[in-house]
């Protein structure tokens, strides 16, 4: 079974919010699937079309997979533009895609809210990319956020429609690959919505952040006055630190606090005090592992080139079957 990830795009490093989304999953199942996994330099144009340090950005990506498990000898690690076919998928796909339906995103419509004088091409065509990244190998499953399903279904409309305009059963319609369980979002610290870098500089944790910053980042988070009623439901701030706690703490840690805040004798403080520390924990394997492969460049260029020698050998091959499907031919 093929099974591509919709790459990290190289606009700041790894946070919980990627890790805890699918990345922790990667390493158990790039030994049971086919795996493509990428870096989405492309991606990052569409919001960032003048990067201070794209390369920089993209190797510590790169750096950051490979600390997560992620193993080159067993799954295909690759940049994405270091495979231009994607580029010439995304071509042909742009012209069975139609402007109202691109419209229509979710993500384009709150991206275009957010940024109105940076609405380009490459935003509103953001899913034609996607998919072109996911059909490159045709995938059959993918691992997705919650805020990437609609994407990913655009991706079966456009497969499907490929399939129906040329008569032909070329491409699989792939499905989110959650491993069972319900597609997680880990809330950032700014008291609503994701977390992100894009979302604001202090609203991610970043996995080989260090300590001083992740104190410093979780003692600013949002949080209310407190319970005024016994057992009374959470608000969205105070609900996003419980659901980080649940993903870094012990289950002791998480109930000795719920069953504060149910009592309303909780105290904010007490609790950051202790989710700083719980992520710092969690996050020093990460930390350490970064260091060392840092200071590897032999290595990093030897992952560099055999992702980009795998990805062209599923890529090419794709993209001249399509070609020849279309009519595309050699005098």
């Amino acid at each position: 079974m093929s099974i591509v990830l919709s790459g990290i795009r190289p606009t700041g490093n790894l946070h919980l919010g990627n890790y805890f989304g699918a990345l922790k999953n990667f390493v158990k199942m790039q030994h049971e699937n086919e795996c493509y996994f990428f870096i989405a330099d492309y991606h990052s144009l569409t919001t960032h079309p003048t990067p201070a340090d794209l390369h920089g950005n993209v190797r510590q990506v790169l750096i950051e997979y490979l600390a997560a498990g992620i193993d080159p000898e067993v799954a295909t690690l690759y940049i994405q533009s270091d495979l231009p076919e994607t580029a010439e998928l995304y071509l042909l796909l742009n012209m069975n895609a139609y402007k109202g339906e691109l419209e229509r995103v979710t993500t384009f419509k709150d991206k275009a809210r957010k940024q109105p004088d940076n609405v380009n091409a490459g935003l509103l065509t953001y899913p034609c990319l996607m998919a072109a990244d996911i059909l490159i190998h045709r995938s059959e499953k993918v691992p997705v956020g919650k805020d990437q399903e609609q994407h990913l279904e655009m991706t079966r409309t456009f497969a499907r429609r490929f399939n129906r305009l040329y008569k032909v059963d070329y491409f699989p319609e792939p499905v989110a690959y959650n491993f069972g369980e319900e597609l997680t979002k880990i809330p950032g610290l700014d008291g609503s919505g994701k977390m992100g870098k894009s979302e604001g500089e202090g609203n991610a944790i970043f996995l080989a952040e260090d300590p001083k910053s992740i104190r410093k980042k979780v003692m600013r988070a949002v949080t209310d006055s407190g319970p005024t009623e016994m057992n009374q439901a959470k608000p969205e701030p105070i609900a996003n630190l419980f659901a980080i706690m649940k993903a870094v703490s012990s289950p002791e840690t998480v109930e000795y606090f719920d069953d504060q805040y149910n009592k309303c004798t909780i105290r904010y403080g007490d609790m950051k005090k202790q989710l700083a520390e719980d992520i710092i924990n969690f996050t020093a394997p990460f930390r350490e592992k970064v260091k060392e492969i840092s200071a590897d460049e032999d290595y990093i260029r030897k992952v560099v080139k055999t992702g980009k020698e795998k990805a062209h050998a599923s890529g090419a091959k794709t993209v001249r079957e399509v070609r020849e499907i279309i009519g595309f031919r050699e005098f």
